[in-house]
């Protein structure tokens, strides 16, 4: 089966070199049985070359089952994978199979490979040396006929260096490795699939075909796309429902993607890379959280101060001159006098000035005080506050909720579970 038969089957829209060579690539090794590590951003169509491998291999007729390793709770997945036996845990009424074994003489699709925990690391790598599971709660092994294809956003070499994955188990995994380019990289595709997207919203609801204006194509190419073809297919569909214009010029595309340089960025810098890397994700939350409760109470205190100079202002205090001397305490008064050589006490104040004196004090006033907002108190509550306010802002895409936070994914999920959070 030539490439563009392939690309039209699977509807891949795209002539970069580099999409190119990863689809020749899966063609070539699928009828083979090696595991097979396909690698790139969020977005750019993994599942995509797993079906396009499965189908095109001995094993098209059997079952291809996708799984999302970043999505099952730690304390089940070894049940989800593996299975379990009646009796094997609360709530275990009956025999389960796990996804191993429903993928028994067909494919098995590892979906975020790498934010599956150490432990499950371990396990993995003995079914696919051994070619053998043990259910949870079983003592006996079972062997299964499994065809292995992985994906992950994730450097794995990287992870392996910090100590969070295991070496043998990714080289076990990355027999063959499918690099899919960012759509950033694939410049020239970026019009043909917004043509593509457009057209196909067009056909379905029976509405005027997008065009794009000179200035909109260089702006969409221009656009970094983190999102990749996800992220332009979600804009595209937005712009043909909601726009009632049909030429898309740079002004209608800014209303829905902003543009930021990458040199204008903020960048995180660490001065000891090694300690940094050995930071959990728990400890990088809480340092945040402290950072912000530090930054409360500074304002707390400004405005204290504040307050207090007004008071004093209020009482006739001059706020200015020679404090060389001691300030002192006078009878148990909520004000300091001070005592200095151009001290002028209230009272020759009100005698000399007469009701000026409040007009003066009027005069001082802090128009730039903050109202401090009230904080959770507990460290789980002020937690819980940060992980909603950064999918608030993110409109509870949890990718980069997790990434501004500085945890992994995995880590949020099991977070939002924890404290019921409805995203």
């Amino acid at each position: 089966m030539d490439i563009q038969t392939i690309k039209n089957r699977y509807d891949i829209i795209g002539n970069d070199p580099k999409l190119m060579l990863a689809i020749n690539k899966a063609i070539q090794v699928a009828p083979t049985d090696l595991s097979i590590l396909v690698t790139g951003e969020s977005g750019v169509g993994k599942e995509i070359f797993a079906r396009m491998i499965h189908d095109n291999s001995t094993r098209k007729h059997k079952k291809l089952v996708p799984v999302n390793c970043g999505a099952i709770p730690e304390g089940t997945i070894e049940s989800e994978l593996f299975g379990h036996v009646k009796g094997s845990f609360t709530g275990a009424d009956k025999d389960r199979k796990g996804y191993f074994e429903e993928a028994d003489g067909g494919t098995i699709f590892l979906d975020e490979i790498g934010e599956l925990p150490l432990s499950m690391q371990v396990k993995l790598l003995r079914v696919l040396e051994n070619g053998e599971i043990i259910p949870v709660g079983s003592s006996t092994a079972r062997k299964i006929n499994v065809r292995v294809v992985a994906a992950t956003n994730v450097d794995l070499l990287a992870a392996i260096r910090k100590g969070h994955y295991r070496e043998d188990l990714y080289y076990r995994l990355n027999q063959i490795s499918i690099a899919i380019p960012p759509l950033r990289e694939r410049k020239d595709d970026i019009v043909l699939l917004f043509r593509k997207f457009a057209s196909d919203i067009a056909e379905k609801y029976q509405m005027p075909l997008l065009r794009l204006s000179d200035d909109g194509r260089q702006y969409l190419m221009d656009y970094p796309w983190y999102g990749n073809v996800r992220e332009l297919k979600n804009i595209t569909e937005q712009i043909a429902v909601v726009e009632t214009e049909r030429v898309i010029t740079k002004d209608i595309l800014s209303n829905y993607i902003h543009y930021v340089p990458d040199e204008k960025m903020p960048v995180l810098f660490h001065a000891d890379t090694h300690q940094a890397d050995t930071i959990s994700d728990r400890e990088l939350l809480l340092k945040a959280l402290s950072m912000g409760q530090m930054i409360n109470e500074m304002r707390g205190e400004i405005n204290n101060l504040k307050h207090i100079i007004t008071t004093l202002a209020q009482q006739g205090v001059p706020l200015q001159g020679d404090m060389r001397d001691e300030p002192t305490f006078i009878d148990g008064e909520n004000y300091y006098q001070i005592e200095s050589p151009h001290h002028v006490s209230p009272q020759t104040q009100m005698s000399k000035h007469g009701d000026h004196r409040h007009e003066e004090a009027e005069e001082v006033e802090f128009q730039d005080s903050e109202v401090v907002e009230n904080e959770p108190v507990s460290l789980v509550e002020r937690e819980k506050a940060a992980i909603i306010k950064a999918l608030e802002r993110h409109r509870g895409r949890r990718r980069p909720a997790a990434a501004e936070l500085g945890i992994s994914e995995r880590t949020l999920y099991r977070k939002i579970k924890e404290y019921d959070i409805d995203c």
